[in-house]
């Protein structure tokens, strides 16, 4: 009977993992919605893009997002490979005036392999490069404070997103594409994030989102004028 329910598991396990290298920029979370959004187009629609920390700002203060034309294409978890493969469907093909790009911290921490800064540069130049080329103002947004990561210790976090930071702001000093500073807003002294600001040292609480917020604001309003 154990050893049964060991087969059932593993078979689980087995089509789950199958599913996910079959769809690995994983294209189908937002297929049907953006079919809908394309329905009814929008000349002001603002796509903020990313990982867990994007989509998890919608979970966590859906406020923000509400009678705004706000949408939220963030996918928990992925790295910017990933995020540069499903860019014209989730962003290109809704035709947004601004996307906001938020990414970086999955690579560092090795969700689909090793990525050097450089490897994460090119995929968040190659997708500004692509939305600007598409008459679509890019936001750049600094990967938040991160001191280590609780499921991936002794990767240093803490010393690879500073500079980072530094290559993404450089990018966009040389180029149309604008810079939003959420670290400097959230960094504490161990280039980290305070557990009030994010209770796992890397996602937001309600709290951080509440500074982020007004940040992201003032990043929209420059871009569209």
């Amino acid at each position: 009977m154990h050893r049964i329910l060991i087969l059932v598991v593993f078979c689980f396990l087995l089509i789950h993992v199958s599913a996910f290298a079959q769809d690995w920029a994983q294209l189908k979370v937002f297929q049907e919605a953006n079919q809908e959004l394309k329905m009814t187009p929008s000349k002001e629609r603002i796509v903020f893009y990313g990982n867990s920390i994007t989509i998890g700002w919608l979970h966590t203060v859906p406020s923000f997002f509400k009678d705004k034309p706000f949408i939220n294409r963030g996918i928990g978890g992925q790295t910017t490979p990933q995020m540069l493969v499903r860019f014209r469907q989730d962003v290109l093909d809704l035709k947004p005036k601004v996307v906001l790009i938020l990414a970086g911290t999955n690579d560092i921490a090795g969700n689909t392999g090793p990525m050097t800064l450089d490897e994460i540069m090119g995929n968040l130049r190659s997708m500004a490069e692509l939305a600007m080329a598409n008459n679509i103002e890019v936001i750049l947004c600094s990967v938040l404070p991160a001191s280590d990561y609780p499921w991936r210790p002794g990767l240093e976090p803490n010393r690879k997103i500073p500079a980072l930071n530094t290559m993404i702001k450089e990018y966009t000093e040389q180029t149309t594409a604008h810079y939003l500073d959420y670290y400097s807003a959230l960094v504490n002294d161990q280039n980290g994030m305070d557990s009030d600001l994010a209770n796992d040292g890397v996602h937001p609480t309600k709290a951080g989102y509440e500074i982020m917020a007004p940040l992201a604001i003032k990043a929209i309003e420059k871009a569209l004028n």
